[in-house]
């Protein structure tokens, strides 16, 4: 998949925002090899059988075959663990705390774009504690930073929960999730968070020195964002004229269309559109002049629409008569979202741009919320569960069954455990499976 401009310069707004949350928790950045030993993998048993399907290999550098093969990376714990037991001796480098931004390669059958691709971009998080409890707080910390985000800048309405034992990481004894429902209603796992506990410290012998002079493993934790979330954005908030990108994540946030016919109008609406443009960045918003003479203003209309553009601000000779704007909304088509006699002082444009701006961040996950909640289903029994799996919807109801029973369910609906939200109801509940007493709902759902 090659990543363009545009995309790209959503997923840096991710980094820039992510990056900074990082460094606030405590956390470095740091590199570590794209090229792993395959005997690393091998260490950890579960971790090697959870990947095996996934691995690219080389077998042959600088025209001779290797003597040992060289995974590419498809995730890191083994490389990082094989270098944190050089730089852990004593409980004083504890706890240890850094993330990288990489790329990573997973050989996927089934591709699709941003969502499964052979390879893609993340960051992941490696942390090491001297107790069980720090790791399991370092993990749910993580899994919030990464709800957070997804509220507050990618306008996406996220469950955040436990993965049941069988959808947990390989090689991690907890895993948390953020379960995003997409337009299709499918669901997309946009963020995780393993607690690792001791298995990857004791695969690699990860020890330190405590307080009492006693040699221990550490307890580790890891957790990743990709360039999945994305295809999340796109799949959320897009709708049949294009994308919807939230202001907070958008490369453009407002795209200005001058509009002329005669040629003498020309140089004074276009210096107005400058001048607006210079306002507005001054103001610190992201503006951009479509001024090519060689589209229509109907085209460039419905091009930035299609690219997901918040704002549109439309300035012709008449507007610049008045000394104002026309600005149009992309969360609202037509004429209800369009205002006409925005005036283009600064001490008015600027904050009457802001103000719609963090109202469209609002609507959209207002939006995204109510189609979220209308196509859940609180489920009591199998045969509801089946019900509601094959209207397309996700299947919320109390679960203590098996794995098999789990399996079952996968196999028979196509759908799996998605999470056992954070959020749970008090009360007696009966497994939907088994009538057996559950003390979680779990929820069901298809996805990509």
């Amino acid at each position: 998949m090659v990543i363009r401009p545009y995309g790209y310069a959503i997923w840096e707004a991710i980094q820039e925002y992510l990056n900074v949350k990082f460094k606030e928790t405590g956390h470095s950045n740091m590199y570590f090899p794209q090229f792993i030993p395959y005997s690393f993998i091998e260490k950890e048993a579960s971790h090697v059988e959870g990947f095996s399907p996934e691995l690219a290999l080389v077998t042959i550098g600088g025209g001779k075959e290797l003597e040992e093969k060289l995974v590419v990376r498809p995730t890191s714990e083994t490389i990082v663990n094989h270098m944190f037991t050089q730089w852990i001796h004593s409980y004083r480098d504890l706890p240890l705390m850094v993330n990288q931004w990489a790329n990573v390669t997973r050989w996927e059958m089934r591709t699709k774009p941003f969502v499964r691709t052979l390879e893609f971009l993340w960051q992941e998080g490696h942390t090491a504690h001297a107790t069980p409890e720090e790791a399991e707080m370092e993990a749910l910390q993580m899994i919030d930073v990464y709800t957070k985000f997804a509220y507050e800048q990618a306008a996406i309405p996220v469950i955040a929960g436990r993965k049941s034992k069988v959808e947990t990481f390989a090689g991690a004894t907890k895993t948390y999730t953020i379960e995003a429902m997409m337009g299709d209603r499918k669901a997309l796992q946009a963020g995780t968070s393993h607690n690792l506990g001791q298995n990857f410290s004791r695969a690699f012998g990860t020890q330190f020195m405590d307080e009492n002079g006693q040699r221990e493993h550490v307890w580790q934790t890891s957790w990743a964002v990709s360039t999945r979330f994305v295809g999340g954005i796109i799949m959320t908030h897009g709708d049949d004229t294009g994308l919807m990108l939230p202001p907070k994540l958008a490369p453009v946030q407002v795209i200005i269309v001058p509009i002329w016919k005669k040629a003498d109008e020309r140089t004074g609406v276009l210096n107005a559109a400058s001048s607006v443009k210079e306002i507005l960045q001054t103001a610190g918003i992201k503006v951009k002049i479509d001024d090519s003479e060689q589209r229509t203003p109907g085209w460039k209309f419905n091009f930035w629409e299609m690219k997901g553009v918040p704002l549109r601000i439309e300035i012709g000779p008449r507007d610049v008569s008045s000394g104002s704007v026309v600005v149009s909304r992309r969360d609202i088509p037509g004429k209800q979202g369009k205002v006409f006699g925005i005036s283009m002082e600064s001490s008015s444009l600027v904050p009457y741009v802001k103000d719609k701006l963090d109202e469209i961040q609002s609507s959209l996950l207002g939006m995204a919320t109510s189609f979220r909640d209308s196509n859940i289903v609180d489920v009591c029994s199998y045969t509801e569960l089946k019900e509601a799996i094959a209207q397309g919807k996700w299947a919320r109801g109390p679960w203590s069954a098996s794995d098999n029973e789990e399996l079952k369910v996968k196999e028979e609906t196509g759908a799996t455990i998605r999470c056992f939200p954070f959020e749970q109801p008090q009360g007696k509940k009966k497994c939907l499976m088994t009538g057996n007493p559950a003390d979680e709902l779990a929820i069901f759902a298809k996805s990509y």
